[in-house]
């Protein structure tokens, strides 16, 4: 089975969750918050509210803060739960075309490189300059040609890109033009020492993968989903994967944002992002799929102690994921 997830605060009559409960492809899974409206009901729509939430008995909801992205996590749990092999995961301004709905697989005969650093990954779809949320601002300017080999490689992450709109940075929307369409039918992935970030809002994961899914609630709401990726990144490394980056399967009518508010949210990433990898790098973590969450406390722990992220209670929250995962069998 196939879930698909989606955290939003926005009314049942919203147009894009109303496209996206009308599909019968996969189960379709949307985590509330505090905000979103008491009434909400959308036929074929797994609906979850905070209360609903609570009753599924997750150690995680326990330390979860509300009005953040990360309650997202609380749907992987439930998709998880529910058995699903593959989570898709996106957002409520992200618009599908028909290639979202097919069948994902696991191991693909695809183009792939190592050992290149970080690779600016917009710039193998695109003659147009543009870098993904995430990438180092230091690096923007840096060109690199990297070698790539076709070989059948494991991905059991899978990045896809968003047309019209897709995941920019705030740096970039201030300084050059929108709309960017992406060219059709490429992929590409990156294994070991290869670096690039990847978002939430097209995103496909395998259940081996599922520990990697977890955001982390104590940092900037535009770097939760970056962080993450360069954690699921390196530990990915460990366990033989490759991550998958495959042309838009979405394209994006991005919901408001005030563009120097989210440039604020995104200093912490500008600063940082460089560093935060090199670190993660250099962490002496454990080889093989079986130590995946406790690679997971290793990263985070160091995170917390470079003060990355925040507050100490992201341990608890990391914790708490854990042991929700390991009572459903992993």
């Amino acid at each position: 089975m196939t879930s698909l997830v989606i955290t939003s605060i926005a009314s049942d009559n919203h147009p894009v969750l109303q496209k996206y409960a009308k599909q019968n492809y996969f189960d379709f899974i949307l985590i509330g918050d505090k905000k979103t409206p008491e009434a909400f009901s959308l036929k074929n729509c797994n609906y979850f509210s905070v209360k609903q939430q609570e009753r599924l008995n997750f150690k995680l909801f326990e330390t979860l803060p509300y009005d953040h992205y990360a309650r997202k996590n609380i749907g992987y749990l439930i998709a998880a739960k529910n058995g699903s092999d593959i989570i898709v995961e996106t957002d409520d301004d992200n618009i599908p075309y028909p290639s979202f709905w097919e069948k994902r697989e696991l191991l693909h005969n695809v183009k792939t490189t190592e050992n290149t650093g970080w690779l600016n990954i917009y710039s193998l779809f695109s003659e147009k300059k543009t870098w993904t949320r995430g990438f180092p601002l230091e690096l923007i300017n840096e060109k690199k040609e990297p070698f790539f080999i076709e070989k059948k490689v494991e991905c059991p992450i899978q990045q896809g890109l968003a047309d019209e709109n897709p995941d920019v940075d705030a740096a970039f929307r201030l300084t050059h033009e929108l709309p960017v369409k992406f060219k059709k039918k490429l992929s590409f992935a990156l294994g070991k020492n290869a670096i690039s970030p990847f978002n939430s809002q097209n995103t496909t994961w395998f259940r081996k993968a599922f520990p990697l899914m977890y955001l982390p609630s104590f940092c900037s709401f535009r770097m939760t989903d970056i962080w993450r990726s360069f954690v699921a990144q390196r530990i990915a490394w460990t366990c033989g994967w490759h991550i998958l980056y495959h042309s838009p399967t979405v394209y994006q009518e991005r919901n408001e944002h005030n563009i120097l508010k989210d440039f604020e949210d995104e200093i912490p990433g500008y600063l940082n992002n460089f560093k935060i990898m090199q670190t993660l790098i250099d962490l002496d973590l454990k080889n093989g799929e079986e130590n995946i969450c406790d690679n997971l406390i290793t990263i985070y722990k160091k995170m917390v102690e470079k003060q990355w992220i925040t507050d100490k209670r992201e341990l608890k929250l990391i914790e708490n994921w854990i042991f929700d995962l390991q009572n459903l069998g992993f």
